[in-house]
């Protein structure tokens, strides 16, 4: 067959991914193999595939098909997240976009619409996937919103409510006024933001001129306030006891409290007291009974209560009431002042506290088996630092707020009464035999039509927190064979930030649910940023198109591109460079492929003893890798394992394997060494398969024939056997011998094809090796190789560790610059060796490192300390030449 000059990724892609679909082979049912499971971070039914998702997504792929080319039975479930906030937004907005207002729906007409939007742009992130080489179980795809993850969800609710984890009640919660939905305290972002501070004196009541100043960055607010309050210990305001405060602009009346909540330090000392709209205040509130006045309607306007300003939105407030509190003499100052404000993880607008009534999760019962399966490592995490955060957060987790006052997600399944109390069941018909089963029901006359059920839906992540059980049917089914083989799940590929939002309650949901860990390890992948270290994001326009990024080079340039510089929950600094590596890799696959099976093969020719002794190198080579990159993976270090890989067939394979071994031009190779090469040649396939599925599955196809139905991603990865560690270390010699014939060449201008002579003189009383000899003979093309006793005369020479070798040219030798070369050699080598005596020196180093590395140190002291006597010594006879 003719192979094409330059390697093709879009045709190759797109025929492999549609033989791979066609042929079932990322399709997995139980039986009787040891399974390998991982479910993916559903993304959000809204999403679009960017730079987060290639990486997070890119790492499963290799972990699956690693797995399945380890002779397990890998299953790698996908699918989405419905999203409840972000596609209740997108639809609202479509909508609009139709002139149709959301309030003039119906639930159900709205949720026609919502499913609508759904079936046309909810696959799209899925498809893209593909094009990334996703081997994942399409068969499998789930949707959180699907009837049996559905159901699931709403059977988890009653089953906690039962138990009495589960809640309603009056809090003060996060509120979302772009959404107009509670949020939990994990979905608000806290930024650091420049704000002003104010300085606003009230009158304190019955006096002609005494005031009390407060500190506040929110002036807004005081029209909601309902006490002012100082410390109990401040002496400067012990003579307020008992008095009633004057609020700004609206002359309300509210008592002076003394509390030690209070931070003398801060501002003035004394603290406005607005318990509707400040967690803080809001537990004063409760404390002293106070009155709550809600000034803000759920969309961040000004509400009747407020009576000034009405609605008008909250920050136009800020301004306005600035100015009529300056015209009324209430202003003392105003000061810059940088503090900490929460916005919406899901909208980006600034959190509203506000009270109101939801439904929370007891937390705390459910966090200390969760806390202590990751303290004990009977999960791991990747890089274990998380285990800090992770322990910070459980060992101080609240309550979870888990209503959402949106129409897009699981309803919660609670029915209310005539009389306001509620029955949770899991249908109204269901809620309406409770109820008659209850005394004080047993004679009324209640109907269907008298139960209403509740507005609100739950939390998407209370949908989440279940995936690794659902998408098995293992809360409906618990004891179905699905659940039984692929749980636990094997690993877990997500990002730091939703450690809380969600590894912690999935954690805490499969202890609950199955009496055992969701997965064994958690692999926390870093944030792709730019070459700046800003955050990759569409408004900075810094965000490439990964889509385009693969139609222009190659999904495997991408997946390598991206992995070479993310290491495990470190960032990515991200650069277009990166991934022209990864093209230039797969060129260097390609053409070594077209190299060798363009050589014809010979099989009459013995191999000739420089073929041998290079195969048996690259074995040794070769197993040295593996066992490494094996390690690596076992460690989670997925960006060392490919780099390994990289540099063992760029380095090792192409740029020395292959010219060793590589035949005369036009002549014929020796079958031994050509089976040799093709068979580490298919060996190194397997191995970068999981980073590079496309290309590696091409090239495996052209390499040898194939049946109709074979594929590399179904054939097992070599296994490392034995290798030489000595023949390793005398190649490395050889090499350096190699590179310095070669650095002869050039500065003398001696073209390759032009044979020299080298001669070796052997120190220390050291035996010559000769193992490499004919090797450096055929890639130094040199016609005459010995060993002397003595230094060559007309010579240039260089010395590799403490040997001297000499090269005998034509003509003069320019001794002078044969001398500055020297010279540099040995005060850099003194300078070395003085390092090295230093360390050794260091009493500490010497009894605490690990022997290996002490015995490592003095072998460079000994070697530095030969090469000085042998730099010495030539530096001596060419002085003596030059006299």
């Amino acid at each position: 067959m003719e192979i094409a000059s330059k390697y093709d990724s879009y045709g190759v892609e797109d025929k492999w991914y549609d033989y791979w679909m066609k042929q079932g082979f990322f399709h997995s049912v139980p039986d009787e193999r040891e399974p390998y499971c991982i479910v993916i971070p559903p993304p959000n039914v809204t999403g679009v595939l960017h730079m987060g998702h290639m990486l997070n997504n890119t790492i499963q792929d290799i972990l699956v098909r690693r797995a399945r080319m380890l002779g397990k039975n890998a299953c790698w479930v996908p699918g989405t997240d419905h999203a409840s906030i972000a596609t209740e937004a997108k639809v609202v907005a479509k909508l609009r976009e139709q002139g149709i207002d959301k309030a003039s729906l119906t639930r159900d007409e709205f949720l026609e619409h919502a499913w609508e939007w759904k079936t046309k742009h909810g696959g799209i992130i899925l498809d893209q996937l593909k094009k990334l080489g996703a081997s994942c179980d399409w068969e499998r795809t789930c949707f959180t919103m699907d009837d049996g993850l559905y159901d699931s969800v709403i059977d988890v609710f009653i089953d906690l409510y039962n138990k009495g984890l589960i809640y309603r009640g009056i809090r003060m919660v996060n509120w979302d006024p772009k959404a107009l939905t509670a949020v939990s305290d994990e979905e608000v972002n806290y930024k650091e933001v420049n704000s002003k501070l104010y300085y606003v004196r009230y009158k304190v009541e019955g006096t002609q001129d005494e005031w009390i100043t407060i500190a506040t960055t929110r002036p807004e607010t005081i029209l909601g306030d309902t006490a002012i309050c100082v410390h109990p210990e401040d002496e400067r305001y012990s003579h307020l006891r008992g008095k009633r405060i004057l609020v700004p602009l609206l002359n309300r009346s509210v008592p002076m409290i003394f509390d030690e909540y209070v931070d003398r330090e801060f501002g003035t000392g004394a603290l406005k007291v607005t318990p509707a709209h400040d967690i803080n205040d809001y537990n004063l509130g409760l404390k002293y009974k106070l009155e709550v006045i809600d000034t803000f309607n759920p969309n961040g306007t000004m509400s009747e209560a407020a009576r000034l300003f009405v609605g008008e939105d909250r920050f136009v407030v800020r301004r306005k009431i600035t100015e009529e509190l300056k015209n009324n003499g209430h202003i003392v100052k105003i000061e810059e002042y940088t503090n900490k404000v929460g916005y919406s993880e899901r909208t980006d607008e600034v959190i509203e506290p506000r009270i109101s009534v939801q439904w929370f999760m007891k937390m705390k019962e459910l966090s200390k088996p969760a806390l202590d399966m990751v303290e004990d490592d009977t999960i791991l995490f990747h890089p274990a630092k998380y285990k800090n955060m992770y322990r910070h957060w459980m060992a101080n987790v609240t309550d979870w707020c888990i209503s959402r006052q949106l129409w897009w997600g699981q309803r919660i399944p609670a029915f209310y009464l005539p009389n306001g109390e509620f029955i949770v069941a899991k249908s109204k018909e269901e809620a309406l035999a409770i109820a008659r089963s209850k005394t004080e029901y047993r004679d009324a006359e209640i109907t269907l039509d008298d139960l209403k059920q509740d507005e609100d839906v739950l939390d998407t992540w209370f949908s989440s927190w279940l995936w690794p059980i659902s998408v098995f049917d293992g809360i409906r089914n618990p004891g179905n064979p699905d659940i039984n083989y692929y749980y636990p799940t094997n690993d877990l590929i997500t990002a730091p930030e939703i450690i809380f939002f969600w590894v912690a309650r999935m954690i805490m949901a499969g202890w609950e649910y199955r009496k055992a860990i969701p997965f064994k390890n958690v692999y926390f992948t870093g944030i792709v940023r730019d070459k700046q270290g800003r955050k990759m994001s569409k408004s900075l326009g810094n965000s490439p198109e990964p889509l385009d990024l693969i139609r222009q080079n190659g999904a495997d340039a991408v997946r390598v591109g991206m992995l070479l510089c993310s290491p495990a929950g470190n960032d990515l600094l991200y650069d277009d460079a990166l991934i022209e590596q990864g093209r230039n890799f797969c060129n260097k696959l390609w053409n070594a492929m077209r190299l060798v099976k363009g050589w014809p093969v010979d099989d009459s020719l013995a191999q000739p003893e420089v073929n041998k002794v290079s195969v048996d190198w690259f074995n040794s080579a070769f197993n040295a890798s593996l066992l490494n990159i094996n390690a690596l993976y076992d460690d989670y270090r997925l960006s060392e394992a490919l780099m390994a890989a990289y540099k063992l067939v760029w380095d090792d394979f192409c740029s020395w394997f292959l010219e060793m071994i590589k035949p005369a031009y036009q002549q014929p190779i020796d079958r031994p060494t050509f089976e040799a090469v093709t068979g580490y040649f298919e060996k190194l396939l397997k191995v970068l398969h999981p980073f590079m599925p496309f290309i590696t599955e091409e090239i495996w196809h052209i390499l040898a024939e194939r049946g109709s139905t074979e594929s590399i991603m179904l054939s097992l990865q070599p296994v490392p056997d034995g290798y030489d560690q000595s023949l390793i270390d005398k190649f490395v010699f050889a090499e350096d011998v190699i590179m310095a014939v070669r650095n002869v060449r050039k500065e003398k201008n001696i073209p390759q094809k032009e044979s020299i002579r080298l001669f070796i003189r052997k120190n220390n009383n050291e035996e010559p090796d000769t193992t490499f000899d004919t090797l450096v003979g055929k890639l130094c093309n040199i016609s005459e190789l010995g060993y002397v006793a003595e230094k060559v005369d007309g010579s240039v020479s260089f010395i590799v560790g403490s040997t001297e070798f000499f090269i005998p040219l034509t003509g003069t030798i320019d001794i002078a610059e044969e001398l500055k070369k020297l010279e540099e050699e040995l005060t850099y080598t003194t300078g070395f060796l003085g390092k090295v005596m230093q360390k050794l020196g260091n009493e500490s180093f010497v009894n605490h490192a690990p022997a290996a590395v002490v015995d490592v140190e003095r072998k460079k002291q000994e070697d530095a300390a030969s090469r000085i006597r042998v730099l010495e010594e030539q530096i001596r006879g060419l002085k003596v030449q030059q006299q």
